[in-house]
């Protein structure tokens, strides 16, 4: 039995909750190795008290799921075949009733749910979601490994977009270039939509790269990440395309100032919220609150966005093992947007950098 079924068997146990029936494709890999997207097919995990486990998926990934390491039983169905009265079948062939249920209320659609209760009808249904984001939380030195090479293959990104910066080029040209350079690589996947946004664009926090040209003396912002055996990175960088104003550098400089003074604060036993405070009050003593509209990080592993969220008012004490991104930024609508950011882990008695590509203001001639 894996370390990680057998935590939550324990929560279940500890919690009088018959059953577990997990669904999400990121907690499916968390506990069991196999990655699917499945689209409208059902997959997931039912997890005991002390009964075997076992992992329901289309037939035609039933192979893939036992490569993958699942050791326990994979149950495939046809698409004409109802999976949920296979689920029904197995979980009555393991124990004869079940009346409470964990279940992720934030993944499982109504439909679903349904599907549930009318097999289950004097069921409860509580929520597995903190349990699942408290084993998540904590990276074991595997796991902090695959994110340092996914880090370095952030930085590589970083650094061919950089390269590819000339004047006529559109931001879907640079994306272009950076997503084939990583898959010659090996990258098949990225952590979310690979972002280039030139000139008064990056002053959108979550822009969208399109045709737009990019021209000299404006600020180009790179905002990507990959996803490695599993796991994912993110990092921002901001660089210069020619010459800047005065106005653009001041608030470059004031990101990097906010940026490093709030890794530099990342030991454990900090707050989460007292990091993010650290970074906002530099942005705001320099005039430039309101324009820091986002919270300062979120927890990153098999998830890109993951628990914990480093916003001003999160209480969680810092432990080591944590990974998450520090990211503040600057948006002024017409003038500039600048992020810069990356990925950290805490350590025993500090921080960690896995993103390393420098953040000395470039300029790119």
């Amino acid at each position: 039995m894996n370390q990680r079924m057998k935590h939550v068997m324990n929560w279940l146990q500890q919690e009088n909750i018959d059953a577990a029936f997990i669904t999400s494709t990121d907690n499916v890999f968390y506990l069991s190795g196999f990655r699917s997207d499945p689209h409208e097919r059902l997959l997931g995990i039912a997890i005991f008290q002390e009964k075997e486990p076992f992992l329901i998926c289309p037939a035609m990934e039933a192979h893939d799921a036992r490569n993958a390491g699942w050791e326990y039983e994979i149950v495939g169905y046809t698409d004409i075949e109802n999976p949920w009265d296979i689920v029904e079948k197995k979980v009555h062939g393991r124990i004869n009733t079940v009346r409470t249920w964990a279940i992720e209320k934030e993944h499982l659609i109504v439909e679903r749910y349904e599907q549930f209760l009318a097999r289950y009808k004097d069921a409860a249904f509580v929520a597995a979601e903190e349990k699942l984001r408290t084993l998540r939380l904590i990276k074991d030195e595997q796991e902090k490994q695959i994110l340092q090479e996914a880090a370095a293959y952030a930085d590589l990104a970083i650094q061919v977009g950089i390269s590819e910066i000339k004047e006529g080029k559109t931001e879907l040209d640079i994306v272009a270039a950076i997503e084939y350079e990583l898959k010659k690589k090996g990258i098949s996947e990225m952590s979310f939509a690979t972002t280039v946004l030139s000139g008064t664009k990056a002053a959108s926090p979550h822009g969208n790269p399109d045709l737009t040209k990019i021209t000299k003396g404006n600020l180009i912002l790179f905002d990507l990440g990959v996803v490695h055996k599993g796991y994912c990175s993110d990092i921002t960088r901001t660089v210069a395309f020619g010459d800047l104003t005065e106005r653009q550098i001041e608030i470059y400089e004031t990101v990097l100032k906010a940026e490093e003074a709030a890794i530099n604060a990342v030991k454990p036993g900090m707050l989460a919220k007292d990091i993010d405070l650290t970074a906002r009050n530099i942005i705001t003593e320099a005039g430039y609150g309101e324009y820091f509209t986002h919270r300062l990080g979120h927890g990153l592993g098999v998830s890109v966005h993951e628990y914990p969220s480093v916003t001003n008012t999160n209480e969680l004490v810092l432990q080591e093992g944590m990974v998450f991104t520090i990211e503040p930024g600057i948006y002024v609508p017409d003038i500039a947007g600048v992020r810069i950011e990356d990925d950290v882990y805490v350590t025993k008695d500090g921080v960690e950098v896995l993103t390393k590509y420098p953040k000395a203001l470039q300029y790119v001639k």
